[in-house]
């Protein structure tokens, strides 16, 4: 390795463990005030609270890691073209992409080491630190329950406004949404104006003691035909709910079941359940379609060859050699067949719907995989060319570019899942869209930079602007000193 690739390897190396290991204490403190609330006064030991923040910071790898390389280029290379290192280089005829060179090496390492990392590590961090929410939330059961938004436990949503007492167990303004066996529909409504959390130990449960509120119930009958008033409500004084608390039982030394969540999976397992998914919910359609003996949507048209034979007949030649009662009740029949076919359609639309947002949640930590890897080059090829270009080391601009360009990556990034995983554009569109997006600003920059082109297109990009701000003032100044 030549004298000048050591260097630059070493300028770089030390500003990026410099910056990560900033930006990873802050990104934990975040963390840490995100949970306090919770950890705090629930009787856990430190040790327990380490592990705890231990498991839980993996996760802040795949946003503090494209950031410091980000952050990292940009202060490096600025601070060689400020005190025209650069120019030195240029003058022996090294160009830019020569200087690149050793630092790809290490970001293309880097970038494989990121993929290990969110292919191995993180799953199984993830599965811990899940695992031992469970275990704390079992052994301190007002855990389960964060003020402010919904809590899924078991078969229950539960919201809360406020939480009070030594052990957050007593209850403000409780909303109680309980579901049905499936999970996915909630018929019944519980409000009441405060609460308290009792654990039974030797029933391995969680009883929920709810004051002074309304229980609110869907009315349906056997065939799912809603009745003509809208819910039954019942006021209360004391309404007890237990809670089963089994399966949230599960420890290091005894590992039981869990919800395998996409973010506990590698690739590996994310295909082998993806595909799982996939087949589970065709089964489901084709289910359907054989049980109502009908094809209902255009998606189920065709259905393991099976074709549907449409006879043609007049309406009236089917009730003329009826009775009338005969007749109103063969129309009743019908119109409640009717009625149940198109509730059970709509059911099942909505169960498809479930298990295609759950298939694309997967296939978006298939693709996360990918991307955060590949996130560290591209920062990179955004970084090197714009700190060459503006020609600032240090934490002032360089730390105000950086940032910039990472919320309108991470905006991106957060806008494309949130669409793909409610169906409204491909998972693999919405997993790189954020990449898709900045990779022209790369090449941009990267030419620009590389025929140094750049300083005076930002010039004559930044000159309209600042005489637009000149004569904003002057003028500013000038009417102040008329008054």
């Amino acid at each position: 390795m030549k004298i000048l690739d050591r260097y630059l390897l070493k300028t770089y190396l030390k500003t990026f463990f410099s910056v990560f290991g900033i930006l990873y204490f802050i990104f934990v403190l975040q963390g840490v005030w995100l949970f306090i609330g919770e950890l705090a006064g629930k009787d856990l030991d430190f040790l327990t609270i380490i592990k705890f923040l231990f498991y839980y910071s993996p996760s802040m790898i795949p946003m503090v890691l494209p950031l410091s390389v980000l952050l990292s280029a940009i202060m490096t290379f600025g601070d060689l073209s400020e005190h025209y290192e650069f120019a030195a280089m240029k003058s022996s005829g090294i160009s830019l992409p020569r200087a690149m060179r050793p630092l790809i090496y290490f970001i293309i390492a880097l970038t494989l080491l990121s993929f290990w990392f969110t292919n191995n590590v993180s799953p199984r961090s993830e599965y811990k630190f899940v695992n031992m929410k469970q275990e704390i939330i079992h052994t301190k059961p007002a855990m389960a329950i964060t003020a402010g938004q919904f809590n899924d436990i078991e078969n229950f949503n539960i919201k809360v406004d406020n939480k009070t007492g030594d052990k957050g167990q007593y209850l403000d303004n409780v909303t109680l949404h309980v579901k049905t066996n499936n999970g996915l529909i909630n018929k019944t409504v519980i409000k009441a104006d405060s609460g308290m959390i009792e654990t039974v130990d030797i029933e391995n449960s969680l009883k929920l003691h709810l004051y002074d509120g309304f229980y609110y119930e869907d009315i349906q009958n056997n065939r799912g035909k809603k009745s003509s008033s809208p819910f039954a409500k019942a006021a209360f004084d004391t309404y007890t709910i237990t809670i089963d608390l089994a399966s949230l039982n599960t420890t290091e030394q005894d590992i039981q079941e869990i919800n395998n969540t996409a973010k506990m999976m590698n690739i590996s397992q994310l295909t082998y359940t993806i595909d799982s998914l996939q087949n589970t919910k065709q089964k489901e359609k084709v289910s359907f379609i054989e049980s109502n003996d009908i094809v209902f949507d255009s998606h189920f048209t065709s259905v393991q060859n099976k074709k549907v034979v449409y006879k043609e007949s007049k309406s009236d030649s089917l009730l003329l050699d009826k009775k009338k009662n005969t007749q109103l009740s063969i129309l009743r029949s019908a119109a409640t067949l009717a009625e149940n076919i198109s509730y059970n359609a709509q059911n099942n639309a909505y169960m498809t719907n479930e298990y295609q947002k759950n298939i694309n949640r997967h296939w978006l930590s298939f693709n996360d995989k990918f991307v955060i890897a590949f996130s560290c080059l591209l920062m990179f090829f955004i970084g090197a060319p714009l700190g060459a270009i503006i020609r600032k080391g240090g934490m002032g601009l360089p730390m105000v570019m950086a940032v910039l360009i990472f919320i309108i990556y991470h905006f991106i990034n957060t806008f494309g899942k949130k669409v793909a995983q409610e169906n409204g554009m491909n998972a693999f569109l919405g997993a790189w869209l954020a990449t898709l997006v900045l990779l022209p600003l790369a090449f941009i920059l990267t030419y620009k930079a590389s025929k140094d082109r750049g300083i005076n297109s930002l010039d004559n990009m930044m000159y309209p602007i600042i005489q637009f701000f000149k004569k904003y003032f002057k003028k500013k100044n000038n009417n102040t000193q008329d008054v």
